[in-house]
């Protein structure tokens, strides 16, 4: 039975092809176009990786180099940890729940950023940004694209004018003079401050048109408030009150980091990524140096912008002391959150004065309303004792004023004027004592 089935099997495999149909394929040629197909696959997915299965725990990330040059790319936390050698704690700084706090971390090999939408890892080659593809971080996308070619540009340049005044002077194991095209490259940031400058810029720039927009929105809302005390324009400044709270608090983030840092020199120090890089090789250039004296040395244009430091080498000293350029880079950002920060302290005092000012107004209708109802306090008192007189008369004593004719009226409008003379004298003393307003 089994191999009825069996050579059933096979003839049925084996049966001819109906006219007009193309062959059918071999095992072979099927693996063979597979094996192109899952190619063709991976190759689309390393570029655009629209099919490929993120792995767990993976973040998406844009790389840029010195160049401006980027790509997208999906590492997970221990392919950065191993990229930039940086601790895993750091990773837990970029994540969300630290994401409204800021930082500048200096590490041995990179410097760990978090500035309100801005969290990266920078090294002295190349910047990793978190969450490329928001809205908040497109403009320092394009910042960095437009100012890093250029940088990048004037270094070459700056290089190859070192290299044209090498030819025409050799070095004799003596520094030359250093032409001005190296002098403006000694000017030049290095790439880590590029970035960091940039990503200030950007960060005071937002949370600059930040308070410009919430100065826009509460001047009339605060001017409609002093002229109407409403429930809606209560509301409006209670929401306004809490957007400048929240704005300062920001604001107040971001300088609180830079000022620290400002006030420590050796944690700006850390952060001159570049200088510790060229530190840890320039043995290595000086023992190439030194084997090759005849040939021309193409790191000849950094020994000899290492040259014009103070100290003369990358000694301990000058890591502590020489931080002049980025002092002055965070000093320039600092005083532009202390001017943000100054403008929402303008802001908030105009709502604190709009508000003295409403309570004064309070204060003065709640007054009013006191001095109302003293009037009427002594009104009632003068009324109250003309009912007093007509209550006696309704108790049926026997009086000789029941038996006169006429007596009624001239009664009742006496006792009426009585009443009303009353009224004045209370409200005069009143007036006397100041209880009310002339």
């Amino acid at each position: 039975m089994g191999k009825g089935r069996f050579s059933l099997r096979r003839r049925k495999k084996a049966a001819p092809a109906p006219p007009g149909t193309p062959p059918r394929p071999t095992r072979a040629v099927e693996q063979a176009s597979g094996n192109s197909a899952g190619s063709l696959v991976a190759s689309s997915a390393g570029t655009s990786k629209p099919g490929k299965k993120k792995a767990v725990g993976a973040r998406l990330w844009m790389r840029f180099d010195g160049t401006g040059q980027s790509e997208l790319m999906e590492c997970d936390k221990n392919s950065i940890i191993k990229r930039a050698s940086i601790p895993a704690r750091d990773l837990r700084i970029l994540g969300p729940i630290f994401s409204h706090s800021s930082s500048i971390l200096a590490r041995e090999k990179a410097m760990v950023i978090n500035l309100e939408f801005v969290r990266a890892i920078i090294t002295a080659e190349e910047l990793l940004l978190l969450d490329p593809l928001r809205q908040e971080v497109l403009p320092f996308i394009d910042q960095l694209r437009h100012q890093l070619p250029q940088k990048s540009a004037l270094k070459t340049s700056g290089r190859n004018a070192v290299q044209d005044e090498d030819l025409q002077f050799p070095n004799d194991g003596k520094w030359l003079q250093v032409p001005e095209a190296v002098e403006g490259l000694q000017e030049e940031l290095p790439f880590e401050f590029q970035v960091l400058e940039v990503a200030l810029e950007v960060v005071c720039t937002y949370l600059d048109s930040s308070v410009a927009e919430l100065e826009r929105d509460a001047y009339p809302v605060l001017d409609e408030l002093a002229r109407s005390v409403s429930t809606r324009n209560l509301e409006h400044v209670r929401s306004l009150k809490s957007n400048l709270t929240r704005l300062l608090a920001r604001v107040q983030k971001v300088r609180d980091e830079i000022e620290h840092l400002l006030d420590d020199n050796e944690d700006m120090a850390q952060l001159y990524l570049t200088r510790k890089w060229v530190q840890n090789q320039q043995p290595e250039a000086l023992l190439s140096g030194t084997t090759g004296s005849n040939s021309i040395n193409p790191v000849v244009p950094n020994l000899r912008r290492l040259s014009s430091i103070r100290s003369g080498s990358f000694g301990s000293n000058y890591l502590n002391d020489d931080v002049e350029d980025l002092e002055m880079l965070l000093e320039a950002y600092f005083m532009q959150l202390e001017g943000t920060r100054n403008k929402i302290l303008s802001v908030r005092e105009y709502i604190d004065d709009t508000e003295d000012y409403v309570n004064i107004q309070l204060d003065n209708q709640r007054n009013e309303l006191i001095q109302l109802q003293l009037i009427l306090t002594i009104a009632s008192f003068a009324i109250a004792v003309e009912t007093l007189v007509a209550g006696w008369f309704g108790m049926n004593i026997p009086c000789v004023l029941y038996n006169m004719q006429g007596i009624f009226w001239p009664f009742v409008g006496g006792m009426t004027a009585a009443c009303i003379i009353l009224f004045f004298i209370m409200l005069g003393y009143a007036r006397w004592k100041k209880l009310l307003g002339s």
